[in-house]
């Protein structure tokens, strides 16, 4: 007889006050599996742990094999029976043999509210077949159904106690390439503004070191630590492993309107993952839920891509925010935290990306290196920064782009229909300390509406500690910039470059307590306007008089 004590441990998720929230960690989940003669079956034990037994004949057949269906460990797939526990069994026993998982061609399986958590660790080929996940009624909305983990453990690193920005070694040995997240618990950042207003997030890094603690200068280290309450290493694994296929839908929850974020969806905390061909739907959403954390939820992973998949758009619900006056949640298919290097390729959402009742697709907080190609969304957002990003060839919806962070903002052969061509978070400060490239894209300034367009947006009054100086970006580039501002009102004066970031900011009386620095030059190429009205400064041009603007 053989046994093994399989522990999943779900990480916790993305943190923000907003949309992207802390999670307390849930309690490990066991899977002991036996190799008894009889039958191959998986049962319930004491306290939730899910008791699997595989008969050496069918182990031989599996490995043999080089692959288990979900029927192979007593999943109906018939779309009513509830299929969660041999679902995760199944993954067990492929993680124990190092086997792949292949669903059973054309089945729909049931996933109910229960506890139990899938881990995948081994190549997974959803197929053609459908999973119905039903949040109506749910024992813990904190739980993915899915994990996909590494047999890679974390570990604490000793003997550092500070770093700095743009440090380029850690004088440390590693056994390969790892990730590495520092805080500083002692130093509080993205002090946020406004209705959701909170208290700022601890001082938090995450970056990428080889073998011989070098750090990857394409994810620097943005922040000077001088303290360092926790600093942990997670080895990346080399290997990829690569999840296809599926048909997903959320039988939508019909909780209260409130902060209470529901996870039920694939948690990506492996490195090196590709997911491909899948699709996610929304069903059910009636006149109150509460909000989602992110059907695909990454966090502490890097090089992850996601490619011809399909997700979907929430409905926008409302509640009392922390300021306490009504405000929409945020409600997400995506959700990212503490990941580097991740790619959407082709990828799209299945209602309106301008429907203004879905609330925007994405979500991301403490990230680095994100790009979307080839994509139709509704929104790009970064909520407590991004050190570089890319958007090309893309069609962004209502929400367009939303972002603050670091580095290098590159945005080329791409549709914009934001209120703004990116809009600079104003609840962050609204800050960029890098630069802007815009090129060879189509602005419809909010979705062909009645509007007066302005290409930068945000706000910031100089008055409100975010946590760090804020910025814009130091250098702007437009080139090859078509802005379809036909629908315009009668008093219209053309667009603006940069909105109105501090109306009550007209002359030098005006004093910031927390100075907004601004941009040192915009360079123009290009740019067309379908009203045939020239580009101008701003509505109030005060805070940018000496911004070069240069024309070529």
């Amino acid at each position: 007889m053989k046994n093994l004590v399989v522990f999943f441990f779900l990480c916790t998720l993305l943190s923000s006050a907003h949309s992207v929230r802390g999670q307390g960690g849930p309690a490990p989940e066991s899977v002991i599996i036996t190799s008894h003669s009889g039958a191959t079956q998986v049962r319930s034990g004491e306290g939730g742990t899910l008791l699997v037994n595989v008969t050496p004949e069918d182990q031989r057949r599996f490995i043999a094999r080089g692959l288990l269906r979900y029927s192979d460990l007593g999943a109906k797939g018939d779309g009513t029976s509830d299929d969660i526990d041999a679902i995760a069994a199944t993954h067990a026993v492929a993680n124990q043999q190092g086997l792949s998982v292949k669903a059973d061609e054309g089945a729909r399986y049931y996933i109910s509210g229960k506890v139990r958590i899938a881990e995948i660790q081994t190549n997974t080929d959803f197929g053609n077949a459908e999973f119905i996940i039903d949040d109506r009624e749910v024992a813990d909305r904190t739980q993915h159904v899915f994990l996909v983990s590494s047999t890679l453990r974390p570990f604490d690193l000793e003997g550092i106690t500070s770093l700095k920005r743009n440090q380029k070694k850690l004088d440390v040995p590693f056994p390969g390439p790892c990730l590495v997240t520092v805080t500083d618990a002692n130093v509080r950042r993205y002090i946020r503004y406004g209705p959701n207003q909170n208290d700022g997030s601890p001082q938090t890094d995450i970056f990428i070191v080889d073998k011989e603690g070098n750090v990857d200068p394409n994810a620097p280290i943005i922040w000077d630590f001088d303290q360092i309450t926790e600093i942990t290493a997670l080895p990346m694994d080399e290997i990829p492993l690569t999840i296809t296929g599926g048909r997903f839908t959320t039988l939508a929850n019909r909780a209260e309107s409130k902060y209470t974020y529901y996870s039920r969806g694939i948690a990506i905390r492996r490195s090196n993952v590709l997911l491909e061909g899948l699709e996610h739907r929304v069903t059910g959403e009636g006149e109150q839920g509460a909000p989602y954390g992110g059907f695909l939820n990454f966090r502490d992973c890097s090089d992850v891509t996601v490619r011809n998949t399909v997700l979907t758009g929430h409905k926008t619900y409302r509640t009392i925010g922390s300021a306490g006056v009504p405000v929409s949640m945020g409600t997400y298919d995506i959700s990212l935290s503490r990941s580097i290097n991740v790619s959407f390729e082709h990828c799209s959402q299945t209602n309106d990306i301008n429907d203004r009742t879905y609330w925007g697709i994405m979500g991301s907080n403490f990230c680095k290196n994100l790009i979307l190609d080839h994509c139709v969304f509704s929104r790009f957002d970064a909520h407590m920064g991004v050190a570089n990003a890319t958007v090309r060839h893309s069609t962004l919806g209502h929400m367009g782009i939303n972002a603050i962070g670091t580095g290098t903002f590159l945005v080329e052969n791409s549709t914009l229909n934001g209120r703004t061509l990116i809009n600079l978070r104003s609840d962050y400060g609204s800050t960029w300390e890098g630069e802007f490239i815009i090129r060879d894209c189509v602005f419809i300034p909010a979705g062909g509406a009645e509007t007066s367009a302005s290409l930068i947006g945000g706000s910031n009054s100089g008055k409100h500690n975010f946590g760090y100086t804020t910025y814009m970006p130091e250098r702007i580039l437009i080139e090859n910039l078509h802005i379809r501002d036909a629908n315009h009102p009668e008093n219209y004066q053309g667009p603006a470059i940069f909105g109105n970031f501090n109306p009550a900011m007209t002359d030098e009386s005006y004093v910031e307590q927390y100075p907004h620095v601004r941009p040192e030059v915009v360079i123009l190429k290009n740019v067309t306007t379908e009203s045939g009205k020239d580009l101008r400064l701003s509505d109030n041009p005060y805070p940018f008089r000496n911004v070069e603007i240069r024309k070529e």
